[in-house]
C-alpha cells in the first residue's frame, strides 16, 4: 500500500516533430499522475476495482481507465478514491465556540447560548478560525457553503485554501426593522462580493424575517443560490400554524414585541416559500420536521425548472441541539436533491463531512456508500454553482482527491476516515 502524498512525476510521451522524428526542446511535458485503489467513486458510482485516475501534476482530471491500459508507476491505495467532499452548510465564524454549548438543550435555548458567549477577543476567534479551516482541508473537504453575519472569515478565506460560496445572513423579524438590517447585512456582502463573486444575501430563518426583509432580499436574488435554515424544530412549524411553542419564548425573553405576527395556519416552509421567487438555487438546510405535504407544496411551486432546489443535511449537529434526525427516507422517495453539511462547530464536534456520511448509514443503513458519496461530492458542487469545476472525477476538473480507509465491502465503518491526497 502506497500512502505517499507526494505528487510523482510521471512524463508524458512526447510526438516527434515533423523534420525527422526528433523531440524538440519547445514541446510541453506533461507531469501525469496514476491513482488506483480498491473502488474509485466518480461523482456519480463506484466503479470498482482494476481503475485508474490519470490527473496532471496539478490534480486536473484526464481520464480513469483500467490499469491494463495505465501503464507503468501506478499509486495504489487501500480504501475508495473519491472527489473532494462539499461541506453546503457551515458557520465558521463560530469556531471559537466548540465544546461551549451543552448538547441536546433544543433549539431556542442553544440559540440563548451561542447569543450569550460574547467574550471572546478577535484574536481568538481568527485563530479558531484557521485552525477550523485546515480541519476542513485535512478531512477532504474542497468546498463550503458558509454563512457570514461579520467579515472575521474574510482574511482566512482570501488564502484561498478553500473554495467558499459566501452566505451573508440576514435577519430582522419586526417589520420596522428591514431596512435597518437589510443595510446593515449589505455592508457585509460588499467586502465579500469585492474578493468572491460567489456570494449572496440570504435569510437566516423563517422566523427571523419579516415579509419586508424577505422582499428586500428576493429582489436582489437573480441567478445567485440562496440558503435559509428550515424546518429545524417542530417548534418552528408550531409557531407559523398557531402561534405558540417555544419561539414565543425566544421572543419574549428578547423582549421583541411581536404582536404583529399573524400566524398563517400553514408549516414553516410553506409559509415562507412564497417570498422567494427569484433565485436561481435554494438551499433549504436541516429539514427536521420536513413533511410530504411540504415537499409536495414545494415540488408545485416550483414552476418550468426555474428553480433548483436541495436539501441540506446537517445530521450531527441536529443530534447534537435537538437529538433528531430528519425523515431521509422521504426525501428520497420524493426525489429530493440532497446534498451534507456540518452546521458550525458551536453545533458539531467536528467539521467532517465523512462523519456525517457515517451517522446517515448508521441510523440509515440501507442507504449505499455511493449515494451518500454522490450527496457529498456533485450534488453538494451542483448546490454551490462549482460542478463545472468540482464534484466529479470528469475531463478537465480539478475536484480534488480523497482516500476513504477502513472501509468494509464499500461500506463505511465506525473507524472509517478520509484524507485529501490531491
Amino acid at each position: 500500500m502506497c500512502h505517499s502524498l507526494v505528487p510523482h512525476t510521471f512524463v508524458q510521451q512526447k510526438r516527434p516533430n515533423q523534420s525527422g522524428g526528433k523531440f524538440t526542446l519547445s514541446q510541453p511535458i506533461i507531469l501525469y499522475r496514476k491513482l488506483s485503489a480498491d473502488n474509485i467513486f466518480n461523482g456519480h458510482q463506484l466503479l470498482g476495482a482494476g481503475n485508474a485516475l490519470i490527473t496532471d501534476e496539478y490534480g486536473q482530471v484526464i481520464d480513469i481507465v483500467p490499469v491494463a491500459e495505465a501503464g507503468d508507476s501506478i499509486e495504489h491505495f487501500n480504501g475508495i478514491l473519491s472527489p473532494g467532499f462539499i461541506n453546503a452548510h457551515c458557520h465558521l465564524e463560530l469556531s471559537h465556540m466548540k465544546g461551549r454549548i451543552p448538547e441536546k438543550t433544543g433549539l431556542v435555548d442553544f440559540v440563548f447560548k451561542v447569543m450569550a458567549e460574547r467574550h471572546f477577543t478577535e484574536a481568538e476567534i481568527l485563530t479558531a478560525i484557521e485552525a477550523a479551516e485546515k480541519e476542513m482541508l485535512q478531512n477532504g473537504i474542497v468546498a463550503v457553503g458558509d454563512i457570514c453575519n461579520n467579515a472575521f472569515t474574510l482574511a482566512q478565506k482570501s488564502k484561498q485554501q478553500l473554495r467558499y460560496y459566501n452566505f451573508i445572513e440576514t435577519s430582522g423579524f419586526p417589520p420596522s426593522a428591514a431596512a435597518a438590517r437589510f443595510e446593515r447585512s449589505v455592508g457585509v456582502y460588499q467586502q465579500f462580493a469585492a474578493l468572491f463573486p460567489q456570494s449572496s444575501l440570504v435569510p437566516h430563518a423563517p422566523y427571523s424575517v419579516s415579509p419586508g426583509l424577505f422582499a428586500l432580499i428576493n429582489a436582489q436574488a437573480a441567478q445567485k443560490v440562496l440558503s435559509i435554515h428550515n424546518q429545524e424544530t417542530e417548534a418552528e412549524n408550531e409557531f407559523f400554524q398557531n402561534g405558540g411553542g417555544d419561539f414565543s419564548r425566544l421572543y419574549n425573553a428578547l423582549g421583541i414585541d411581536i404582536s404583529f405576527f399573524k400566524p398563517s395556519g400553514k408549516s414553516s416552509l410553506q409559509s415562507f416559500l412564497p417570498y422567494l421567487t427569484n433565485q436561481r438555487t435554494l438551499i433549504l438546510v436541516h429539514n427536521v420536521c420536513t413533511t410530504k405535504e411540504d415537499v409536495e407544496f414545494l415540488q408545485r411551486s416550483t414552476i418550468n425548472g426555474q428553480r433548483s432546489t436541495f436539501f441540506c443535511l446537517c445530521p450531527n449537529a441536529n443530534q447534537y441541539i435537538t437529538g433528531s434526525l430528519p425523515d431521509v427516507d422521504l426525501l428520497m422517495s420524493q426525489q429530493c436533491d440532497i446534498v451534507l453539511g456540518t452546521d458550525s462547530l458551536a453545533s458539531n464536534h467536528q467539521l467532517n463531512i465523512l462523519e456525517e456520511m457515517k451517522t446517515l448509514q448508521q441510523h440509515f443503513p440501507h442507504i449505499t456508500t455511493a449515494t451518500l458519496l454522490q450527496w457529498a461530492t456533485i450534488n453538494g458542487a451542483r448546490a454551490l454553482q462549482m460542478d463545472n469545476e468540482l464534484g466529479s472525477f470528469e475531463k478537465g476538473k480539478r475536484p480534488g482527491i480523497v482516500l476513504i480507509e477502513n472501509t468494509a465491502h464499500n461500506n463505511l465503518c465506525g473507524d472509517s476516515v478520509a484524507q485529501r491526497i490531491l
